[in-house]
Formats: structure tokens, C-alpha cells, sequence
């Protein structure tokens, strides 16, 4: 064990097991990673859990590049093991110690680039890195949540998590909540109208409760998978459409017939699947506004009739990564609704690290909505 740095209670463990990522189609490699006292701006992290997401089953799955062997998982809640020099608080100012639950953003930005100072767009800087898409060669190698232990380097934005908030509601708020938070606020969701949610996964169902947060006077949810659609209900959507087997004409007939007298005010893509593109854009009506957020994988190919974005005057904005706020907004939205919404029910499956092979087989196959893995 090693000494803890000045200030810090209890020792450091010498070692942290890590499931790494050894390339698309293989089995996850079970390594010990040696541990070291975090450097300045850095905080150590005992992973309490970390959620599988579908960027980590892109990654999985061979359809999004990431370095191997690296360990991936960046939806992570842990616990502060050590704090480096210079760091005192989280992104509120409230104090940061030893024992400490928070989440962090996903992505580390250098604060100093063109993105990061004069566009106010961290999430797109020049020198972006993101925790679980690292490669474990380095130092340090653990960046990833399907570890024991985790560093969170300086130029993150870490939040302390409130108490009341367990973990299963917490481990999705640096990646699925935020990120919803982003895409609600792309799709200007305001007092009044009518939303159409494309996919009923984690990131649909929080989209749901965001727009009717937002005031949306209706929200309808599009998904195959019957638990889904259920869990769509239960977070207020108006109507779910189980779109299985209708062809994308059929799909628009339903959600504009729905949505008097000329379409939807606002679409959000979030199933990951490039060919409902062409569909979104023909749900809304003219002026409408559509935040495509679930296709976050190279290679997505799309044809749709352009002049429809001309002649009815759409919006398309793309959501990749969020600004730190989006975080503290996912944060407080959490602890508002965690009791009128099951929003730990969301994380329905426990993993060990030694079962992350299981954990991804049962996320790909959707048997899952978010599987946990507990190291």
C-alpha cells in the first residue's frame, strides 16, 4: 500500500484490476494496473458502478474505433480515494474529500483552445478526451469504468452527488442524462409542444421526462421492444407506437396523424439508427426542429429528400458530448423527479467484472435497458 498524499485519510492500494478492452469480437482481458497518488488537478476514484452504454457497444461491436487494449465504460459513479494537489471543490464550489460520491464529465477539455475559450464549447475541444475511449498503455492507463479504480484528470468538471441519490439513478448522469439534457435544450422543447421521441432506451425515456419537464403538451415515443414501450407511459409519454414491422410511411402517417393540424414541433433521435432520419424530418411541421443524438458511430450513411429541410424551414442540430451545466441540470433533474419517476429501475441488470462478457451479449441483444457493473 502506499501513503496517501498530504491531506488525504487512509492508504493507496498498490494495484487496481481492470476488465480491458482487447478488440472488437474478443473476450475482455482480466489485468492488474499498479496505483499511484493522483497528480495535481487529478482526483483517484474507487468505482462504485459503472453502466454499459451504446457507444461501449459500438466500440464492442467493432462499428466505432477505440484503441485496445484500453478499458472502456464512461457512464461511472465512484468514490474520491485520494485528491491531487489543487483540487478543493466541484463545479458548484462545494468542497470535495475523501469518501465523497460524485460523477464527472465524460469528456476532459484542455480550457484553453478556441472551443474551450471562445465558443463556450468544451465538449468539442481541440484536445478532447474521453474517459472509456483511452488506450491503458499510458500513464495512467486506468481511464475507464469497467476497473477498480479510475483517475480523473484535471480539466474534468467533477459533481458531488447528493445523498439521497443511489447509485443506480446516479451512474447514468455523466453520459445518458446529460446528454438528453443537451439534446432537449437543442431541440428548444418549450411550453406547448409536441415532441416525438425516436427510441425508448435509457436516453428515450429520459427524453420523455425532459420535454414534459420543458412543458411539452405531447410526447409520443417510437419503439419495438414491448417493456419499453410500457416504461414509455410511465414517463409521461402520451402515446407509444410499436413501430415493429411498419415501413417509414407508415410510421409518419401515425405520428403526424397524432399531431394536428401539420406535424410535430420537435424530434429527437435517439435508437442510434441512421435510415429513421429521412422519417424525422417528415414528422415535423414547418419550422420544426430535430436534435439527432444516437448516432455516435462513423460510417452512417443517410438519404432523405433535402428539400424538405429547405421548403419547411427545419432545424437539424447534432448533440455529441454536452457543456458541463448539462451536467448539474442532469444532477438536479434526478434528485427533483427520483420519486415520482423509477428512474433507478433503468439500471435492471448487476454484472461483476469478471462477467462484463455477459453484461455486453445482454446489452447488444437489448434484453437490458442499462447493465451495471459493480467491481
Amino acid at each position: 500500500m502506499s501513503a496517501a498524499p498530504g491531506g488525504m485519510s487512509g492508504p493507496i492500494p498498490d494495484a487496481g484490476r481492470a476488465a480491458v478492452f482487447a478488440g472488437p469480437g474478443r473476450p475482455f482481458v482480466h489485468r492488474t494496473y499498479p496505483l499511484g497518488p493522483p497528480g495535481p488537478g487529478e482526483v483517484l476514484v474507487r468505482v462504485r458502478m459503472a453502466t454499459v452504454c451504446g457507444s461501449d457497444l459500438h466500440s464492442w461491436g467493432g462499428r466505432r474505433p477505440s484503441p485496445a487494449p484500453g478499458v472502456l465504460g464512461h457512464e461511472i459513479l465512484g468514490t474520491v480515494a485520494a485528491l491531487g494537489p489543487g483540487v478543493t471543490c466541484d463545479l458548484r464550489g462545494a468542497p470535495l474529500g475523501v469518501g465523497d460520491r460524485i460523477t464527472w464529465t465524460m469528456f476532459i477539455a484542455c480550457g484553453h483552445c478556441y472551443y474551450c475559450r471562445a465558443l463556450d464549447l468544451p465538449q468539442k475541444c481541440t484536445a478532447l478526451r474521453k474517459y472509456g475511449h483511452e488506450g491503458a498503455e499510458g500513464v495512467p492507463a486506468l481511464l475507464g469504468g469497467f476497473a477498480e479504480y479510475c483517475y480523473v484528470l484535471a480539466g474534468t468538471g467533477i459533481v458531488r452527488v447528493p445523498d439521497e441519490v443511489v447509485d443506480e439513478e446516479a451512474t447514468p448522469l455523466n453520459c445518458g442524462v446529460a446528454t438528453m439534457v443537451a439534446a432537449t435544450e437543442a431541440a428548444a422543447i418549450t411550453v406547448g409542444d409536441t415532441v416525438i421521441v425516436q427510441g425508448l432506451g435509457l436516453l428515450g425515456l429520459y427524453g420523455v421526462a425532459l420535454a414534459r419537464a420543458r412543458g411539452a403538451r405531447m410526447v409520443i415515443g417510437l419503439d419495438t421492444v414491448p417493456e419499453r414501450l410500457a416504461l414509455g407511459r410511465q414517463f409521461g409519454a402520451d402515446l407509444v407506437i410499436d413501430v415493429t414491422g411498419l415501413d417509414g410511411a407508415d410510421i409518419v402517417q401515425r405520428v403526424r396523424q397524432a399531431c394536428p393540424p401539420d406535424g410535430a414541433d420537435a424530434v429527437l433521435e435517439v435508437c442510434g439508427v441512421p435510415t429513421v432520419l429521412a422519417e424525422g424530418v417528415q414528422m415535423l411541421r414547418k419550422g420544426g426542429r430535430y436534435a439527432v443524438a444516437g448516432i455516435v458511430f462513423p460510417g452512417a450513411p443517410v438519404t432523405l429528400d433535402a428539400n424538405v429541410l429547405v421548403a419547411r424551414c427545419l432545424t437539424v442540430r447534432g448533440v455529441h458530448n454536452y457543456h458541463p451545466r448539462h451536467l448539474l441540470q442532469a444532477v438536479d433533474f434526478v434528485h427533483r423527479h427520483r420519486r415520482t419517476l423509477p428512474l433507478g429501475a433503468l439500471v435492471d441488470a448487476r454484472f461483476s467484472l469478471a462477467e462484463l462478457d455477459a453484461a455486453f451479449v445482454r446489452a447488444a441483444e437489448r434484453r437490458v435497458l442499462r447493465a451495471a457493473v459493480v467491481p
